[in-house]
């Protein structure tokens, strides 16, 4: 037996509690982990408390990220007592997932932990800054240089944003910082934000086209948010978009994609091929500060996971929520 938070019950009945939980019951895979860390993210929030339709079948055992111990496998790339790292493919979605004190996967989804991490700090980071990353490879593939401009961040007191915005600054990018929070001024500033802007500017119904202000952009809202970040990009400004926290709509035009040719990126972390997440983690290894990721956690025994879920829809909690499963 081992301790998981369960989702129970059917779409729009579920319910949820932390429960101890039979091996058996454990999903098809060819490696189990015993789970050292996981993580709650935006997408453990809906699905925790039932605002969207996260699980696609119950029960489930919530959870997108994952770092621990592998205790058994038949994959060739693992075996027992390897330290490994999981974000995404479905997983908590799916497939059970990482809040929970065992797992059992497919090896082709995990990762090993990178060598620079414990498996507290990779959870950290998880799959928020795993994200934050694949956006700022985005832009920089896109040609969006230091001095390109300045780069604007929505959301900026999220996990995908607090890191973006701490990625960026290391690099030398200037850094405006979106939120709808202006006491976390201070924490902005802190992971590097040169200028803060009020959300509200962004989120009502705007312009085709406003004022040339920011080389790239990483934004996790969507919406009207969205389409006013694009109507003030530069020439040829770049935005990686890889969130829908303020809709999943883009009441945007045509405009600045043909009149000052931006680039709108989409950026998934889901499904991203192993390469890519590997790339990912490598540099946020070279490129995200071990001090500046401390400040960022707040950190939940499992025990508490389902309320704090309630909190972070509220909007409550800032930077990365890290969930130490094991006791």
């Amino acid at each position: 037996m081992f301790k998981g938070i369960l989702m129970e019950g059917s779409r729009g009945d579920q319910q949820v509690s932390l429960k101890s939980i039979d091996e058996a019951w454990l999903p098809e895979g060819d490696v189990t982990v015993d789970v050292a860390y996981s993580t709650l993210n935006y997408k453990d929030a809906l699905a925790i408390t039932g605002t969207a339709p996260i699980a696609k079948s119950y029960p489930m055992v919530p959870g997108i990220d994952l770092a621990g111990v592998v205790t058994e496998s038949s994959n060739p790339e693992f075996k027992a007592g390897d330290e490994v790292v999981l974000n995404g493919w479905g997983v908590g979605e799916k497939h059970w997932g990482g809040l929970a004190q065992k797992a059992r996967l497919s090896g082709d989804w995990l990762i090993p932990l990178p060598a620079s991490f414990t498996a507290r700090q990779a959870m950290a980071i998880g799959t928020a800054g795993y994200t934050a990353m694949l956006c700022v490879l985005a832009l920089e593939k896109h040609g969006v240089t230091p001095d390109s401009g300045d780069i604007l961040v929505t959301g900026a007191t999220g996990g995908v944003g607090s890191v973006a915005v701490a990625i960026l600054a290391k690099l030398g990018y200037s850094v405006t910082a979106v939120t709808g929070k202006p006491e976390e001024e201070s924490y902005l500033r802190s992971l590097g934000a040169k200028q803060i802007l009020d959300r509200a500017e962004l989120s009502g119904p705007g312009k085709p086209l406003t004022r040339e202000t920011w080389a790239g952009a990483i934004d996790v809202a969507g919406g009207h948010v969205l389409a006013n970040v694009c109507a003030g990009m530069k020439y040829r400004g770049v935005v990686a978009a890889c969130g829908l926290a303020a809709g999943m709509d883009f009441p945007a035009t045509v405009a600045p994609f043909i009149l000052r040719s931006v680039t709108l990126c989409g950026v998934d972390s889901v499904m991203a091929p192993k390469k890519d997440r590997l790339e990912a983690w490598e540099r946020l290894a070279q490129d995200l500060s071990p001090e500046l990721l401390d400040s960022m956690i707040t950190e939940v025994p499992l025990d508490e996971a389902i309320e704090a879920a309630g909190q972070f829809m509220d909007g409550t909690i800032r930077g990365r929520i890290v969930i130490p499963v094991v006791e």
